[in-house]
């Protein structure tokens, strides 16, 4: 018998869960289905904290459960759509995300979820209209804002798509591009005199796409710092060699207004036809890109070209799973003859390749690499870099390199639809993936291509 009145522990444990005490919340569930097993509530309640948790495939089925045990409640439908998202189930999310909707039509999570879900169908027509219709019902919520521009700017619709774009420091969990200030964000204007503060935000890729607006601005406002990582200084400081680039906010220069380098776009007024593509505007050291010439010299046979490889990102990004592949999954490539595989993969992902074998050798360089100028001494000496979209792409692209990029289905927005060139990177080729999740079928297509080009022929971004 359970002392207590059932809804009550119920309300205890659900509160505990939004508290963030998602342990505590589990156990109280645990103890409800104990004595009830097929409780409906305690059983979603359980599945929301699995799936907190990360195990997505042991939530789905808690919250399978539940429905089956239960009455219909929105709330159940609208939890396991973003959990079969997540899982990769698009179909089973899409009937789900519709249910949740036709039980209770003014919830704007619901309207959100399909957003996302649809997004990753690329039914962006009808993404972008769930977005609208939840910031309809919520105007305030930044998750939808942020679907819709994705969904905009993947359609090239820029416009709108970077004004959307800036409700991105506003999604829970965002970090704030600077400490408190009361200083205004730079609206565009021009500003002879006063100091601009550039913030060099968000991901490395996205600092090595946007620092190629720093020339621009400077021509609006002379006087800029920049406040950036130490790992991309090298980089701004290409572009803008005599600006002062500081990594401590202590040591921050007064600065009468800020922008990120993600919000330059937007007051450039930059569309399809106006990227700033002065390419290349970076480059690799040359004493170093000597220095890796010989190493790489020394590692492949002789008459194989030489094709950098990347096939996961970092795994803390929050599209990883969509982005990133396993090696194995690609392991049409290693039966292209005349090849060898430079390993520029970093992270956890390297120590697949112990287990692949192949008709091509992969040789690993990663650990030799210490640091995003030795990334780019390789890529100066490589014939040609293979990567998923991650920043050694954006880094190619932006000295010019040869890239050819396999993107999953439904790509970031910036790689935009039906095209295999890119506006942003000339240099690059992009292939697509012709459904979900078939990094097999992308492999081979990659692989064609390269058994199209001899290997003392040169690597063109065109098919």
């Amino acid at each position: 018998m359970i002392p207590v009145p059932l809804d009550e522990v119920l309300s205890l444990a659900a509160g505990l869960e939004q508290a963030g005490r998602g342990q505590a919340a589990g156990r109280l569930a645990d103890h409800i289905l104990a004595v009830q097993p097929n409780q409906p509530a305690a059983l979603h309640l359980k599945g929301v904290v699995t799936a907190a948790q990360g195990d997505a495939a042991s939530a789905a089925a808690l919250i399978e459960q539940a429905i089956r045990h239960g009455l219909e409640e929105p709330h159940y439908y609208r939890n396991i759509c973003a959990i079969y998202e997540r899982l990769g189930r698009l179909d089973d999310a899409l009937a789900a995300g519709r249910r949740s909707v036709q039980l209770d039509p003014t919830n704007a999570e619901s309207y959100h979820n399909l957003t996302v879900v649809h997004a990753r169908r690329l039914d962006l027509d009808r993404a972008i209209a769930c977005a609208r219709t939840a910031l309809r019902l919520d105007p305030s919520r930044p998750g939808a804002h942020m679907a819709l521009a994705e969904a905009l700017l993947t359609q090239g619709r820029f416009q709108e798509g970077w004004r959307e774009y800036e409700w991105r420091f506003r999604l829970p969990g965002a970090a704030a591009p600077l400490p408190d200030t009361d200083r205004p964000q730079w609206d565009g204007t021009e500003m002879p005199h006063d100091r601009l503060l550039l913030i060099a935000d968000q991901g490395f890729g996205d600092v090595i796409q946007f620092c190629r607006y720093i020339p621009w601005v400077r021509t609006r406002c002379p006087n800029i710092a920049v406040a950036a990582g130490p790992e991309m200084q090298a980089f701004i400081r290409q572009v803008a060699p005599d600006l002062p680039v500081f990594a401590d906010w202590r040591h921050c220069p007064p600065y009468a207004a800020y922008c990120p380098l993600s919000g330059l776009p937007l007051r450039h007024g930059t569309d399809l036809t106006n990227i700033p593509a002065p390419i290349p505007y970076l480059s690799a050291d040359p004493v170093r890109a000597a220095r890796w010439r010989a190493r790489l010299e020394g590692l492949r046979p002789r008459n194989h070209r030489a094709v950098g490889l990347v096939w996961a990102g970092r795994t803390t990004h929050p599209n990883d799973r969509n982005r990133s592949a396993r090696l194995a999954r690609i392991a049409a490539l290693f039966s292209v003859p005349a090849t060898s595989f430079i390993a520029l993969q970093k992270g956890p992902g390297l120590a697949e390749a112990a287990r692949l074998f192949g008709r091509a050798p992969l040789f690993n360089v990663s650990a030799e690499a210490n640091d995003f100028a030795d990334t780019a001494a390789i890529l100066n000496e490589l014939d040609l870099l293979i990567t998923v979209d991650t920043s050694v792409a954006h880094l190619a692209g932006a000295m010019g390199r040869p890239v050819w990029l396999m993107l999953p289905h439904a790509p970031d927005w910036r790689w935009l639809l039906n095209r295999t060139d890119s506006p942003w990177y000339p240099t690059v080729r992009l292939f697509r993936q012709a459904k979900p999740d078939d990094w097999e079928g992308v492999a081979c297509s990659v692989a064609a291509a390269l058994m199209a080009h001899a290997p003392q022929s040169p690597v063109s971004a065109t098919p």
